[in-house]
């Protein structure tokens, strides 16, 4: 699709036109619309769009939008799960604890699919995506399909070394036997818990800060006096300090001006410099 508007794409609800949107009907033809595209055309993947905050100005080049696309999912003999990268999380953990394993309920709490879920290591209650890995197929720019173990990985708190031109497209979990039952009422359990403590029926990014060592960014930005401010259509959630919501007709402008202040704010008052978790991409809008 030419000049397509992202903003249906993404969590948060806005984000400009991408020059290119392409759903691919799977690995192989992703690779095929790789191997099509001029050397130098940028290339952006995204999945749930959650964690990601798309500029007003839109992206350039081709974005590959893979959920509902890099769909497969399956327990393989050695008991080990083959997921590809458009699969949302939760699915994963629904299918983990259908098969009686173990280990995976966390990933009921990412909202988000498995590739971006290895692109930064993401986690919930306790649980991080690649303490299940095993190994991981990618596609590099050239549209060729790269298999590699885990270990051949630097993974860290939000952070997986990875080229900028490869890309995950599918992943081998090896996760413990364990209860089916058992599972079931964590995951339940789980969501509850996300569902009482975290804005979940309104417009947002996900956590948009990490947490730094010792504290938590919901805490701080919370101490700093900044629930519920507000810049435009955005605003902190007062129900998560480390989320900004999407009243209803922020801008990606008034989102990523939001994040600035609170990053300035928390640093001016409690004399820590947050990272921000959410990537934020694209071209300002022009004036």
């Amino acid at each position: 699709m030419e000049k397509e508007p992202l903003a249906r794409y993404t969590s948060w609800r806005v984000g400009g036109i991408a020059d290119r949107l392409y759903k691919p009907a799977g690995i192989e033809d992703a690779q095929q619309y790789l191997k099509s595209l001029p050397a130098g055309e940028p290339v952006l993947w995204l999945g749930l769009g959650s964690n990601v905050l798309i500029r007003d100005g839109g992206v350039r080049g081709s974005v590959i939008y893979t959920r509902g696309c890099l769909k497969q999912m399956e327990q393989l003999a050695d008991g080990m799960l083959k997921v590809e990268a458009g699969v949302p999380c939760a699915l994963v953990a629904k299918l983990a604890a259908e098969k009686g394993l173990s280990g995976a309920e966390f990933l009921a709490g990412i909202p988000g699919t498995m590739g971006g879920a290895l692109a930064m290591n993401a986690g919930a209650f306790g649980g991080e995506t690649w303490a299940l890995v095993s190994k991981v197929v990618l596609l590099n720019r050239h549209g060729d399909l790269i298999v590699r173990d885990a270990d051949d990985f630097d993974v860290g708190y939000r952070s997986v070394s990875l080229a900028d031109d490869e890309w995950f497209v599918a992943c081998y979990l090896d996760i413990p036997q364990g209860g089916n039952k058992e599972s079931r009422e964590k995951i339940r359990q789980l969501l509850a818990k996300r569902s009482q403590t975290q804005p979940t029926n309104v417009p947002s990014g996900g956590s948009v800060f990490k947490n730094p060592e010792g504290d938590h960014a919901a805490h701080l930005v919370e101490i700093t006096g900044l629930k519920g401010y507000r810049i435009g259509g955005a605003q902190v959630s007062e129900k998560h300090s480390n989320f900004i919501l999407n009243t209803g007709h922020a801008t990606a402008k008034d989102i990523e001006r939001l994040i600035e202040y609170v990053k300035g704010q928390v640093h001016k008052n409690q004399g820590v410099l947050l990272e921000t978790e959410v990537r934020i991409i694209g071209e300002e809008k022009a004036q």
